[in-house]
């Protein structure tokens, strides 16, 4: 008894508790503050809904069932029962429904909400607000593990500090140094990949302020969980003072500085620079920040001056060619051309080939 009457208290101490972790989730995917997380958050609940038009009802009918069939209780009883067109219609047809609508949602939804996809402003909250600005560009490089963003037509740089004025296309630029990663800024936009070597896009924007946060979603290390940015949504006047005070930082980011910043280093606080290199970022891609070290694209233009690939080399290849001229595969080659000897690919007598066994050589049979 004296259990039953702790009860009470011990349900009300588990609710509490669980209230407790509840609170500490971040609401920041259903809390957008940009017209493509939005979509993205309705896609998101409409999709659990359609989903939950099967799954409630199945549960219900389990108990249903259950209780209205279980043994000795009324519940007719034939054992020559096989098939049932009107039960076989009310079992498929529901879900066929629901993948239909789902599939045509997500068909819809993935074209409309392509990152490489400019921001259709009449179709947008920005209507009437942002018609004649340009899109303000923002690269973005994922350092082990903290965050870069360069503003390059404003000659400025961060790092853990996206600020982007409000009612304004953002193109970002994303790569990434030496790990893949990804950029997620869930009251933005959505999550894409960070590769070395590549360079992914995303048009996203932002219509009220908001201080929120970015991370990366994809685990790269040991300073993973601590590897966030902060993401600010201002005016534009505030966003002009702020672009002022990094200018004059006292700070320059080139090529020695982004060295330093490649580092691996955790928990980075944010920091202002002026950019000193404007060509850094396409050497971040090409992976030619090092001085003496080629870029990708001389080493293809360079290959593809000897003759690899006939032009057609795919991009993304970073290795550098032998010197001199790509020599001539054996296939090509004719039998005079490849000789004798023991380097030849096909011996004269397939007889004697290794490991082919002869009539009557039972030694080769001997599995012990």
């Amino acid at each position: 008894m004296k259990s039953l009457s702790h009860f009470p208290v011990r349900c009300s101490l588990a609710v509490a508790l669980c209230a407790l972790l509840l609170a500490g989730c971040e609401r920041a995917v259903f809390n957008p503050a940009g017209d493509i997380a939005r979509q993205q958050r309705d896609l998101i609940v409409i999709s659990t809904g359609l989903m939950l038009l099967i799954i409630v009802p199945v549960m219900v009918l389990i108990v249903v069932f259950a209780w209205r069939y279980r043994k000795g209780k009324g519940g007719t009883y034939d054992p020559n029962f096989d098939h049932s067109t009107t039960l076989e219609l009310a079992i498929w047809s529901a879900p066929l429904l629901i993948i239909i609508a789902l599939g045509a949602l997500t068909w819809s939804s993935t074209h409309l909400l392509d990152p490489f996809r400019p921001l259709d402003r009449k179709a947008t909250a920005l209507e009437g607000k942002a018609q004649n600005s340009q899109a303000l560009r923002v690269q973005v490089v994922s350092l082990d593990w903290k965050w870069l963003f360069i503003y390059p037509d404003l000659g400025i740089a961060t790092v853990n500090d996206l600020v982007l004025p409000i009612d304004r296309e953002v193109r970002f630029d994303i790569t990434s140094s030496n790990m893949m990663n990804t950029f997620y800024a869930p009251t933005m936009a959505g999550m894409i990949y960070a590769m070395p070597g590549m360079q992914s896009t995303l048009h996203a924007a932002l219509d009220r302020p908001v201080d929120s946060f970015g991370l990366s979603g994809n685990y790269s290390g040991a300073g993973f969980s601590g590897m966030r940015f902060r993401i600010r949504g201002v005016t534009d006047q505030q966003f002009a003072g702020w672009v002022n005070g990094a200018r004059a930082s006292g700070r320059s980011l080139d090529t020695a500085t982004y060295l330093r910043l490649v580092k691996p280093s955790e928990r980075v606080p944010s920091m202002l620079f002026s950019v000193g290199d404007k060509d850094l970022f396409r050497r971040i891609v090409e992976r030619c920040v090092e001085p003496g070290k080629p870029c990708m694209g001389d080493v293809m233009a360079k290959d593809m001056g000897h003759g690899g690939g006939h032009g057609t080399m795919p991009p993304g290849r970073g290795s550098a060619p032998p010197h001199g001229d790509k020599p001539e595969g054996a296939i090509f080659k004719s039998p005079e051309e490849k000789g004798t000897g023991a380097n030849v690919t096909k011996p004269t007598d397939p007889r004697k080939a290794p490991g082919v066994t002869k009539p009557g050589d039972d030694a080769n049979r001997n599995m012990t």
